[in-house]
């Protein structure tokens, strides 16, 4: 009689490995940082999700992302409006400012002065030429010659003269307003790289609540699993210590049919099983805790599914609708989109370099001067406005614009090279699901019906063993076999639901609705 756990032991070593396979899955996410103790509650997959998306600390960080990228975008917004701006201060000269005009000499040339003769009437009062001559005052004509005055050239000098400017204190206020009026497209290159900035972080968030939601709903089946495996180790550790009782029993009557080596096999078994529940109820509890984590909760806690076993709804999709989806919804192509959308506003900002920049400025000003009020400290030039129209026409800056216009161009290029690399590769994505499901969906029916022939064929042997019609190790292979077809069942199922959860992550939606056609 050959023993269960050589050449006819393979199903053991299966069981083995599906199991603490699992078992390592679950535990690599377990000893990640959370944030809150929880009890062992139980919860419904849409209760995880919830609390996943309100604790997980990866969506705050997404939404801080956006919150950055619009207030970039507002930024840019900002160069449309008119910018004023105020200055004012005090200042004291060590000495008041003055202003020197150095000594000169003024140059006058020779000149020869002719004045004609004439005659005036002189009025001569009484008395002039002594006391009551003439008694009263009298007018008297008076003739004299004509005549000429030479003067020689000569220079005049004229001494420095200092004058003060202004006092030493100073006091001054301006209030300056600049509004740009063309650019040549720079603010709206900058405004839709902005723009493009901000859908890309937008969609990085979506991403994250993607995969958050992708890996709660695996390790939330995965718990389903792990306690399902749990309970068909428990049953099918039972089933062998009834087996072993009665092989006991056989055993020690003496019928003949059944050696101690019969029973020696049977207890190796059962004390191996001992061992496999251990490891699949601390596996249970590791993805329990696998669960909590990435729910947000603390190293401690840990979440109990309220399913009581994984879901299997049919596939109905199509492939090319899948396809098309996954450009309308994925958070990678619509992220793609807007980098490229960002890029080619790059190109309208890099262009404007050739283009002149007209603003229009303003200023209102007011100074004083201590109360002085002469030199350049009068009324007229203490306050005052000023308004101006500026032009920057950019001539030559060594290829600079050129550079950057084709920088900007080949950054273009490459993300429409990304951009087809990434939808033939979304295609492949979802294709490659689309046919895992398949075969998951083919490979559940066949497990079901190999599951189901099992268990058959187990309670056949277990009831012709009672009636000695079968030898032990038949019995024992049998419920072995139970317990392989029945773990890899659980497996298949886990694996569509697995499947299920990637394609939604890839699309950028749920497809469960897609699925069912609805």
């Amino acid at each position: 009689m050959s023993s269960p756990l050589r050449a006819d032991g393979t199903p053991v070593c299966i069981i083995g490995a599906l199991l603490f396979g699992f078992g390592a899955h679950t535990a690599e996410l377990a000893a990640q940082p959370s944030s809150k103790v929880n009890a062992q509650p139980r919860l419904t997959l849409e209760q995880c999700l919830s609390t996943a998306l309100s604790n997980n600390h990866r969506r705050p960080a997404s939404q801080f992302g956006v919150a950055m990228a619009e207030a970039q975008h507002r930024q840019a917004m900002a160069a449309y409006w008119p910018q004023a701006s105020f200055r004012g201060g005090y200042q004291r000269y060590d000495e008041p400012l003055n202003f020197s005009f150095p000594a000169s000499g003024m140059q006058i040339p020779s000149q020869s002065i002719t004045i004609p003769g004439g005659s005036a009437v002189v009025n001569i009062p009484a008395g002039a030429f002594g006391p009551g001559f003439p008694p009263s005052n009298i007018q008297m004509p008076v003739s004299f010659p004509g005549q000429s005055i030479n003067t020689p050239a000569q220079t005049f000098a004229v001494p420095e003269q200092k004058g003060k400017v202004l006092d030493r204190d100073l006091v001054m206020g301006a209030a300056e307003m600049k509004w740009l009026l063309f650019d040549g497209g720079m603010r709206k290159g900058y405004r839709q790289q902005s723009g493009g900035l901000v859908e890309m972080m937008r969609q990085e968030a979506r991403r994250t609540d993607l995969e958050i939601a992708d890996t709660v709903k695996r390790f939330y089946w995965g718990a389903v699993l792990a306690r399902q495996l749990r309970q068909l180790g428990e049953d099918t550790l039972a089933r062998m210590e009834v087996t072993l009782r009665l092989t006991e029993s056989l055993y020690k009557e003496g019928s003949g049919k059944v050696t101690k080596a019969d029973y020696l096999d049977n207890l190796m078994m059962v004390d191996s099983l001992l061992a496999t529940v251990a490891h699949l109820e601390k596996n249970e509890k590791m993805a329990q805790t696998a669960l909590a984590n990435t729910m947000g909760m603390r190293w401690d806690a840990s979440v109990e599914p309220s399913a009581s076993e994984l879901p299997f709804n049919a596939y109905q999709g199509d492939l090319q609708d899948l396809v098309g989806s996954a450009y309308r919804f994925s958070p990678d192509w619509l992220k793609l989109e807007a980098g490229l959308r960002a890029a080619e506003a790059a190109v309208q900002t890099a262009k404007s370099g050739y283009y002149p920049k007209v603003a229009l400025t303003g200023e209102l000003h007011r100074w004083w001067n201590n109360g002085y009020r002469a030199g350049v400290a009068t009324d007229q030039n203490r306050a005052g406005w000023i308004v101006g129209l500026g032009v920057e026409v950019p001539v030559f800056n060594g290829f600079l614009t050129h550079h950057k216009i084709a920088e900007t161009r080949a950054r273009v290029n490459e993300l429409k090279e990304t951009q087809f690399l990434l939808r033939e590769g979304l295609g492949l994505q979802v294709k490659d699901l689309v046919l895992g499901l398949e075969a998951a969906r083919k490979a559940d029916q066949a497990t079901l019906r190999a599951m189901r022939s099992a268990q058959d064929n187990r309670d056949l042997n277990t009831r012709a063993y009672e009636n000695g019609l079968v030898e032990t190790d038949k019995v024992i292979r049998a419920q072995l076999v139970e317990a392989l077809m029945s773990a890899q069942h659980y497996m298949a199922r886990y694996q569509y639901t697995e499947l299920l959860s990637r394609l939604s992550l890839v699309i950028g939606t749920e497809v469960q609705l897609r699925m069912q056609g609805r």
